[in-house]
C-alpha cells in the first residue's frame, strides 16, 4: 500500500531560534529566502504525496496566507489549535482530516529525506500501528535515544542527556495508522513522544527503521545556519 497523505507539525514557537528568527512560526523560518516549510512540501510533492494536513497554532495566519489550500500538486488542509495541544494532540486532531487508513507524520523543524517506499514496505511487513524513522548519529547529546531488538521492535527510550556518543535517535518522522487513536482514550492535549511512545511501547508493537539519508534539525541557531548552505542542493 502506498501512502499519499501526510501531517506536518507546524505549530512550533521557535523559542530557541528567537535570536535569529522572530515574529513567525518556526516552520516559516527563512532558508535562502524561502520558508523552511516549502522545502518539506517540495520533498513530499516529489514523492507523490497529494494531501497534507498542517497542524498549526502560533501565528497560523502567516502560514495560511502564504500557502493557501494548495502547494504545487499538494492539497493543504489546516488543523488549527486554539490552544497548544502538544505533539500528540496536534496529530490526533489532524487525523480528522485524513481520508485514508494511515498517514506519514513529520516534525516541522526537521529535514529527514528518508526513502518513502522503504518505510511503507517496512511498516506493512511488520503490521505495525506506528513505525518511527530512526537516525544513527555520532553524538546523541541533544536527543533522546531509542533501542531496538533484533526484529526492529522498539524496546526502550532514553531521555535526552542520558547517553553520549553514538546512538539511534527518533528522526521525527512517523508512519501512523489512524485506528491507533481508537486504542485508548487519549486526551485532547498530550505529547506523542512522552505520553505515547515512551509509555506504550511495552503494550503495543512499535517498530523503528534505521534510515541513513540526509538529516538536519533546525531547532538550534547553529543548525539553522547550516541549512542556509546545505539546502541549496534541494532544487525542484
Amino acid at each position: 500500500m502506498i501512502i499519499r497523505e501526510a501531517i506536518i507539525l507546524a505549530g512550533g514557537f521557535g523559542t530557541r531560534l528567537k535570536d535569529v528568527v522572530s515574529d513567525v512560526p518556526k516552520v516559516m523560518a527563512p532558508v535562502n529566502e524561502r520558508p523552511f516549510l516549502e522545502y518539506l512540501l517540495d520533498y513530499l510533492d516529489s514523492n507523490d504525496f497529494n494531501h497534507v494536513v498542517l497542524s498549526v497554532g502560533y501565528k497560523n495566519e502567516i502560514i495560511r496566507k502564504h500557502f493557501g489550500n494548495k502547494y504545487k500538486s499538494v492539497k493543504i488542509d489546516y488543523a488549527i489549535e486554539d490552544k497548544p495541544l502538544g505533539t500528540g494532540g496536534g496529530i490526533k486532531k489532524a487525523f480528522e482530516y485524513i481520508r485514508g487508513y494511515s498517514a506519514l507524520v513529520l516534525n516541522g523543524d526537521t529535514m529527514f529525506r528518508i526513502d518513502m517506499n522503504r518505510i511503507f514496505e517496512f511498516h506493512f511487513s511488520k503490521r505495525s500501528m506506528i513505525s518511527i524513522a530512526l537516525r544513527e548519529l555520532d553524538r546523541v547529546d541533544r536527543y533522546g535515544t531509542v533501542t531496538l531488538d533484533e526484529n526492529h521492535r522498539i524496546i526502550g527510550f532514553e531521555e535526552k542527556g542520558k547517553q553520549t556518543g553514538p546512538g539511534l535517535i527518533n528522526g521525527g518522522i512517523y508512519l501512523i495508522d489512524k485506528k491507533f487513536f481508537l486504542t485508548k482514550d487519549f486526551p485532547d492535549r498530550f505529547s506523542i513522544e512522552k505520553d505515547c511512545f515512551e509509555k506504550m511501547y511495552n503494550f503495543f508493537p512499535f517498530y523503528g527503521l534505521v534510515c541513513k539519508q540526509y538529516f538536519l534539525d533546525i531547532g538550534i541557531p547553529e543548525d539553522y545556519q547550516r541549512a542556509q548552505d546545505e539546502f541549496k542542493e534541494f532544487v525542484y
